[in-house]
C-alpha cells in the first residue's frame, strides 16, 4: 500500500465525521487534496455542505469537484476544519505550513468547533521538530526579523539553520498573503508552546507553522489500518479501526 493510499484512506475515514448542512475548512497539501475529492464525489451525489479553502490551490480543487464555497467574511464559524500536517506529537500538537498555507490553515483551524487532522502514520513523532519549522514573515525587514527569530529560539534552548524559502522560479516563495517564508531547520522542539509564544511577540513574524491545542482529533493510516486520537478534557486518548 502506498502513501497516497494510505492519505487516502485517513480521507475517507474523516469524511464519515461530515453531516448534511455543515460549513467545513477544507484544508491544504497532498492528503487534504484526497479530502477534498472524495467530498465532492459526495456533494455531487446530494449531500448539503459549503467549504472555506485555506489556499487559492484547494479553492480550485474544491471549484472543480463542485463543491459550493463561502468565506469567513460570510460565515464567521465552521463545524469542521478537515486538514494534513507534516508533523503530530503525542499531544495532537502539529508542525503545519510545508505547502506555504499556514496562515490561513491557522486562521480556518480557530474559527471552527472542531479541527481533525488526516496523515498517514509517519507524520506521528515524538517531539516536533524533525520537519523544518516554517515561519511567515513580512519581507520589510528580513535581516531584523531574522535575527529576532534566532535570540527567540536561543531564549527557548535551541537553535538551527534559517533558510528563506525560494520558489519554482529561485526567487522567494511568496504566500497566498504575500509574504515570504524561514523554514527553521530545528531538529527538536522541546517545549512548542514556549516557542510558538515566543515567536508571536516578534513584529515581522505573521504567523509560524506550530498549531498548539488546536487539532480535536487526528487520523492516522497505516498498513495496519487507521488509528484515531482524541482530544477530551485536555487529555488525548487513541483507538484503532
Amino acid at each position: 500500500m502506498s502513501p497516497d493510499d494510505l492519505k487516502r484512506q485517513a480521507a475517507a475515514t474523516a469524511l464519515e465525521q461530515v453531516r448534511d448542512g455543515m460549513k467545513l475548512g477544507l484544508g491544504t497539501g497532498s492528503t487534504a487534496k484526497h479530502f477534498v475529492e472524495l467530498l465532492g464525489a459526495k456533494v455531487r451525489a446530494g449531500l448539503n455542505v459549503i467549504g472555506v479553502p485555506t489556499s487559492e490551490v484547494t479553492r480550485a480543487d474544491a471549484e472543480r469537484c463542485g463543491i459550493p464555497l463561502t468565506t469567513l467574511d460570510e460565515v464567521d464559524r465552521l463545524d469542521i476544519t478537515v486538514d494534513g500536517a507534516d508533523e503530530i506529537d503525542g499531544a495532537l500538537n502539529l508542525v503545519k505550513g510545508g505547502g506555504g498555507a499556514l496562515l490561513r490553515e491557522k486562521i480556518v483551524a480557530a474559527a471552527s468547533d472542531r479541527m481533525i487532522v488526516i496523515a498517514d502514520d509517519s507524520k506521528l513523532v515524538e517531539t516536533l521538530g524533525r520537519f523544518p519549522l516554517p515561519i511567515e514573515i513580512i519581507p520589510f525587514g528580513l535581516a531584523a526579523t531574522r535575527h529576532a527569530i534566532e535570540q527567540a529560539m536561543a531564549s527557548c534552548g535551541i537553535s538551527g539553520e534559517l533558510k528563506l524559502r525560494s520558489g519554482k522560479d529561485g526567487h522567494a516563495f511568496v504566500t497566498d498573503g504575500g509574504h515570504w517564508i524561514i523554514d527553521a531547520h530545528l531538529g527538536r522542539i522541546p517545549d512548542a508552546t514556549r516557542l510558538a509564544a515566543t515567536l508571536s511577540f516578534i513584529p515581522g513574524v505573521v504567523e509560524h507553522g506550530l498549531f498548539i491545542g488546536l487539532a480535536s482529533s487526528a487520523v492516522l493510516a497505516s498498513p495496519q489500518g487507521i488509528r484515531i486520537m482524541e482530544r477530551s478534557s485536555g487529555r488525548v486518548s487513541g483507538e484503532s479501526k
